[in-house]
């Protein structure tokens, strides 16, 4: 299975994605992992992604599309993943079909959890005073400001995929709002008709 998760900052994808990953077997690749692992790693890609991430910024197609074209290839993306973070924009989405049909794979589903914009802003604030209570580091990009920034990306950018993936077919929009049990119920729902052959 090979879908993807859209929805903005603090909507529960990562959450959703962890269940997916332990019920089919399969793996979650985060963009916004992977870039962040490269930023520490000091590597080439991280290096020119680092100041951009910091600042909420969207980070350019080729250096995305790099990263990913290159781990789907992994051993353990063989069953199957689930992009979180990736595509952002209409163009990457071209690029992600163009390196699959590449590849001979494509995508069984694209799921777009839909959240408030205010709850959003205070899930995002909850998990970032949680993180700081633990005495854990809280991510740059989990400042107010920059998640706010970032929830006005998705919603002028990011939410673009929508007509595109409802074009293919592959779009499936569930409530974020509710409980994380009627979420997963709903994502299941989703792919099971997904992966149903037509009538």
């Amino acid at each position: 299975m090979r879908l993807v998760l859209l929805g903005p900052p603090g909507a529960g994808k990562g959450t959703q994605a962890e269940r997916l990953v332990k019920k089919h077997g399969i793996i979650q690749l985060s963009t916004g992992d992977m870039l962040r692992a490269a930023v520490a790693a000091g590597t080439p890609v991280g290096l020119e992604a680092k100041d951009l991430i910091a600042k909420g910024a969207l980070v350019p197609d080729e250096i995305v599309v790099r990263i990913v074209s290159d781990r789907i290839e992994e051993p353990d993306a063989r069953n199957g993943f689930i992009l979180d973070g990736f595509p952002r924009t209409v163009s990457q989405a071209q690029a992600l079909d163009d390196l699959l049909d590449d590849k001979d794979m494509k995508l069984d589903a694209v799921v777009e959890l839909k959240v408030d914009d205010g709850v959003l802003m205070s899930r995002v604030e909850r998990r970032a005073g949680e993180l700081a209570a633990a005495g854990k580091p809280v991510r740059s990009d989990d400042a107010p400001e920059v998640v706010r920034r970032r929830i006005d990306d998705y919603n002028n950018v990011t939410s673009q995929l929508r007509p595109f993936y409802q074009e293919k077919g592959l779009h499936a929009a569930v409530d974020g709002m509710a409980s994380i049990e009627d979420v997963a119920a709903q994502i299941d729902a989703e792919l099971a008709a997904a992966r149903s052959p037509a009538t």
